[in-house]
């Protein structure tokens, strides 16, 4: 009898076959080769990410003798306060230069003033204090190493630098 219902189970689970079935599959297409696999670019918050957001504008420069923000590094630090402002967890460090003309106390108050004008803009455009420290190397890092008046002005200068 348990013979029997074991049989009659099964066979009461059998399905019978659809009348259509479905295509037989075509060929496969191969995949495409795109070439090697590169990042799509700087990772967010690194050095470059920041350069290339700002346009190249992380460098500010000044006239002899002065610390004064003018219209061109108004423009450029507001750049900057717009990259910080979408990217809150990073935190820059801008370095105040000199040229070599004076004395080494002179040009590192003169990079420190130059430094702070520039965080004064960036925190007057809404850019936490917190988040951007100064640091003057006065005539001691120099870009260009000529004694011309071409060098100089391109000494004279605050480099906002990405720090993490």
């Amino acid at each position: 009898m348990m013979l029997l219902a074991g049989t009659a189970s099964l066979a009461a689970c059998q399905t019978k076959a659809p009348e259509d079935l479905p295509p037989e599959p075509g060929p496969v297409a191969p995949p495409i080769d795109t070439g090697p696999t590169t990042p799509a670019g700087p990772a967010v918050g690194s050095q470059q990410h920041f350069v290339n957001a700002v346009n190249g504008q992380n460098v500010i420069y000044f006239d002899t003798d002065r610390f004064n923000i003018d219209s061109a590094d108004a423009a450029a630090l507001q750049s900057q306060a717009q990259y910080l402002g979408q990217y809150q967890n990073v935190s820059v460090t801008i370095e105040g230069h000199a040229d070599e003309r004076g004395t080494r106390d002179y040009n590192l108050a003169l990079g420190e003033r130059r430094a702070n004008a520039a965080k004064n803009y960036l925190v007057s455009l809404g850019v936490p204090a917190n988040r951007i420290a100064t640091v003057s190397y006065g005539e001691e890092r120099p870009v260009a190493t000529a004694s011309t008046a071409q060098a100089w002005a391109q000494n004279r200068r605050a480099v906002t630098v990405v720090i993490n």
